[in-house]
């Protein structure tokens, strides 16, 4: 991309990169000839350009800097309870077959001084979601993300997500949920403090 993208311009009157867009409605044009399609049929006449389009959404997140959506809404706070944002939806794409992965986050932090808008932290999210991925690697990226900005007394992330690497396709487990977690400062040093994020994201469960 030669620019950052902003939300705004993913709707669907969405102006993309020229020349990102050409070369992706190309790509899967040969994509279609490949598995034995013809392009050119009348159902598939505006897939190319579709597809191109989807795929620019779904990794729009390569145009966002995560540290600095925090910090754009930063404030001073003496305040050293837990915050807690829990289920926040994510989509993603597993960077291994380029097939989604689906779930939920849960981000705590604990200030030491600092707060970021609640928004923020769900945007975070996205930011590092839509991008070719794996969850283990995404859980990691949002905690050092709110560590490195905001300094807390510690930081928590879990994710639960469905890959539909493993659903659809390889073994096959249409129930299965993989669970990641990223922890630093008191929530890993102090146990009761874990305890206590777990049995938040637990409520309504």
């Amino acid at each position: 991309m030669e620019e950052l993208i902003s939300d705004a311009k993913f709707k669907e009157d969405a102006t993309y990169d020229p020349q990102s867009l050409e070369t992706l409605k190309e790509t899967v044009a040969r994509t279609l000839e490949s598995i034995g399609e013809d392009p050119s049929r009348e159902g598939l006449l505006k897939t190319p350009e579709r597809v191109a389009k989807s795929t620019l959404f779904l990794t729009q997140g390569y145009g966002k800097d995560a540290r600095e959506i925090l910090k754009s809404a930063m404030f001073t706070e003496e305040n050293n309870q837990m915050i807690l944002v829990r289920d926040i939806e994510l989509f993603s794409m597993c960077e291994h077959h380029m097939i989604p992965f689906f779930g939920k986050a849960h981000v705590a932090y604990i200030p030491d001084g600092r707060i970021v808008g609640l928004s923020k932290l769900a945007r975070v999210v996205d930011a590092y979601a839509r991008r070719l991925q794996v969850q283990e690697r995404l859980t990691m990226q949002i905690r050092d993300a709110i560590e490195d900005v905001l300094q807390p007394q510690g930081v928590a992330v879990i994710i639960e997500a469905t890959h539909l690497c493993m659903v659809m396709r390889g073994v096959q487990k249409q129930h299965s949920v993989t669970t990641t977690s990223a922890m630093s400062g008191v929530f890993l040093e102090n146990p009761n403090t874990r305890a206590e994020f777990m049995t938040l994201i637990s409520k309504g469960n």
